[in-house]
Parts: structure tokens; C-alpha cells; sequence
């Protein structure tokens, strides 16, 4: 691939670097193509336990490729967002556990793709923010909705109606992200704690990121029903009695993800 690079690392964990570096990693269609080409590739790989995601040079992603959407009529912007809208959610939705290693700039679409992980940690150099109102627009990946979800309203909206710019630490107390660490060893944390998730089962641990996703915006009772589903669900695995199992016997789980 152009733009995308996949490694599989130890234990089951992917490393997917977006190789843009010239353009600071910015999204355009045809980068966009290839990671929902790679994105199916993923989902469909039983040997990657865990997606981390990083860019390549000094930024994460630094956006949406502007020059790509200067000219733009609105129905081409509309078939452009739901592009993006389309395989943010595919990344939303993977099997597997993603995190967002935050290696530099994250703004816009930047921001907007490591909404979709699961998990996003930052280098202290780390600069994230969805600056589009000062272009004149309003975010077209998912930010007006992932990001409040995330933040809560108020906060989300103070940084979409001023486009502000904000350091790693202060997404850290906002909890748009989980860690801040000095950039050389950001990877390495990205990896230990995909390892820590990776020695889990597979199985179960798709059970479990798709009861907590499944049940975020629903009434707290239509939620607590999908987790009952799914923990029952989880007594059909071999994982399961190989977990208790091993607890009982006082060893260590020999999990198949099955």
C-alpha cells in the first residue's frame, strides 16, 4: 500500500502506521480507500489481537487534505464525509481493541480517527484539535458526535466553536485521552498495554467491547440486558471454562479464542 503500513508484532498486536509524512499524514480519498481496504483485512485477521495505530514522522495525522477540498462543491463534500464518516465507523467497529498512539499533530480528521479507537495515548508534543471552524466549516468525520460523547457537550463544544489547539496534558484532564508520555517511549506504552489486553481471550474480549459499545447510548435498562446477553454468551466459549478452570486449579489460562 501507498499511504498504510501493517506489522504484526508480538503477542497479536498489529501496528498500523499512516506513511504520509510529506503532508504531515493528511487524509485524502485515496489514503481513505486504502485503510478501509486494510480495515477489512484487520477485522477479518484472527492473528491481530489488538490494533495500535500511530503516524509516521511529527504528526499523528495533521487533518483532512485541505487543497484536496478547497474546490469542492456541497454534494461532493457530502459524498466526501460520509466516505470518511463510513470507514471511521468501520475502524469503530473492528473485533479487535484499537488504540491511538498520539505520536504529534492530531486535528481534524486527525482527531476524528483516533475518536474511533478505543484507547488513545499522547506524546507530551502531542497538538489535537478540530480547528475547522476557522475554514470555514464544521467537522465532517464524526467529531460533533464522538467528541461530546466523550468529553460531555460543554467541553466538546468550547473546542469545536473556537477550533482551539490543545496540548496533550489538557486532553488528559478533559479525558480525550488516557496517558501522556514522553514521545520516546510512547510506542513502547502503546505496546505493553496492548499486550496486557492481547493476553486475554479474543473471543471474550470481543463480547465485552461489543457490550460496552452496543450499550452506550441506549436507557441503562436496554443496556444492562445486552450485557446480560453477552456474559451469558461468553458460558458457550471454551474460553470461558478454560478461565475458570484455570483459576480453579490455580494456573495460568490457556486461552484458544474460541
Amino acid at each position: 500500500m501507498e499511504f498504510l503500513n501493517l506489522e504484526l508484532k508480538d503477542n497479536g498486536v498489529g501496528l498500523l502506521t499512516i506513511a504520509r509524512p510529506e503532508a504531515l499524514n493528511a487524509l485524502n480519498e485515496p489514503l481513505l480507500l486504502e485503510l478501509d481496504e486494510l480495515l477489512t483485512q484487520i477485522a477479518n485477521d484472527q492473528k491481530i489481537k489488538v490494533l495500535v495505530i500511530t503516524g509516521s514522522g511529527r504528526a499523528f495525522i495533521a487533518g483532512a487534505d485541505i487543497a484536496a477540498m478547497h474546490q469542492m462543491a456541497s454534494e461532493q463534500a457530502k459524498e466526501f464525509a460520509l466516505l470518511g464518516q463510513r470507514i471511521f465507523s468501520k475502524l469503530a467497529a473492528l473485533p479487535q481493541p484499537s488504540i491511538a498512539a498520539i505520536n504529534g499533530f492530531a486535528l481534524g480528521g486527525g482527531l476524528e480517527l483516533a475518536l474511533a479507537c478505543d484507547l488513545r495515548l499522547a506524546s507530551d508534543k502531542a497538538k489535537l484539535g478540530q480547528p475547522e471552524i476557522g475554514l470555514g466549516i464544521i467537522p465532517g468525520f464524526g467529531a460533533t458526535q464522538r467528541l461530546p460523547r466523550l468529553i460531555g457537550s460543554a467541553r466538546a463544544k468550547e473546542m469545536l466553536f473556537t477550533g482551539t489547539t490543545i496540548g496533550a496534558n489538557e486532553a488528559l484532564a478533559l479525558g480525550l485521552v488516557s496517558r501522556v508520555l514522553p514521545p520516546e517511549a510512547l510506542l513502547d506504552a502503546a505496546f505493553a498495554l496492548a499486550n496486557d489486553i492481547a493476553k486475554h481471550s479474543a473471543i471474550i474480549m470481543r463480547h465485552l467491547k461489543t457490550a460496552v459499545d452496543a450499550g452506550a447510548d441506549l436507557p441503562l435498562a436496554e443496556g444492562l440486558t445486552v450485557e446480560a446477553e453477552h456474559f451469558a454468551a461468553c458460558f458457550a466459549t471454551h474460553d470461558q471454562k478454560e478461565g475458570m478452570g484455570a483459576f480453579l486449579e490455580k494456573r495460568q489460562a490457556q486461552f484458544l479464542g474460541r
